[in-house]
């Protein structure tokens, strides 16, 4: 992986209670991100002593490389954000500028853990769809802004063996959003949805209280029947 190809962007833990629906028994639960990139989530986890493994691609690098590239790719991403400002619901944040300022809060709380939380192993150099954890290692995973949003650039067999991953390794799986970079719902979640729900699995389109890009306020959530809240 080239660090050059990569635009970092981080939301907090808020974000996350949101997008995910994730309840005070769903935070006490060992909880695995799934490319995190530069979010606070974990950081913030770690704070609330809750236990928390975030994996990127990413964490190949050194916070200081990180930092560097947060700081070539961030004006690109705002002026990217105001051109296409009509695809998002401006009532999370007011303005493109308000929502850089959060973000760059929430990347910066990350580097200031991120060679600390890698020395304790919070923060893992993996990618999807093969991961180095044995079964059932979590209990809740979540996949933020990856699987489905980048349909175009992943096929539907990724896809597929991607969340068959997650749920080999954890005893459930949430992903937020299920529409695609245009804010059409990913052809995939279908096909996903299909596929495990005839292998037993309970599978649910939930609504949930974040939605800032338009028609992205749902999650899929996957789990056993068999599993016990």
């Amino acid at each position: 992986m080239i660090l050059d190809s990569i635009v970092p962007w981080g939301r907090s833990l808020d974000e996350y209670r949101r997008m995910f629906n994730l309840t005070e028994a769903d935070l006490a639960k060992t909880v695995l991100g799934v490319g995190d990139g530069p979010a606070s989530f974990n950081a913030e986890m770690q704070q609330l002593g809750h236990s928390v493994v975030s994996i990127d691609p990413i964490y190949a690098f050194s916070a200081s490389e990180i930092a560097s590239r947060i700081e070539q790719t961030y004006d690109t991403v705002l002026e990217q954000l105001r051109l296409n400002a009509d695809q998002y619901n401006w009532t999370e944040f007011r303005n493109p500028d308000e929502l850089g300022e959060q973000r760059m809060r929430a990347m910066q709380r990350f580097l200031t853990d991120y060679e600390t939380g890698k020395q304790q192993g919070r923060y893992r150099t993996e990618s999807l769809p093969k991961l180095s954890f044995p079964d059932q290692s979590f209990e809740l995973a979540l996949c933020s802004h990856f699987l489905f949003l980048y349909s175009a650039h992943f096929s539907e067999a990724f896809h597929v063996e991607a969340v068959r991953e997650l749920l080999r390794i954890a005893d459930e799986v949430r992903i937020f959003p299920v529409v695609d970079l245009s804010g059409q719902r990913s052809p995939y979640v279908k096909t996903a949805s299909s596929v495990w729900e005839k292998s037993g699995f309970s599978v649910e389109i939930v609504e949930v209280p974040y939605h800032f890009q338009k028609n992205g306020n749902q999650m899929l959530c996957i789990k056993s029947n068999t599993w016990n809240p």
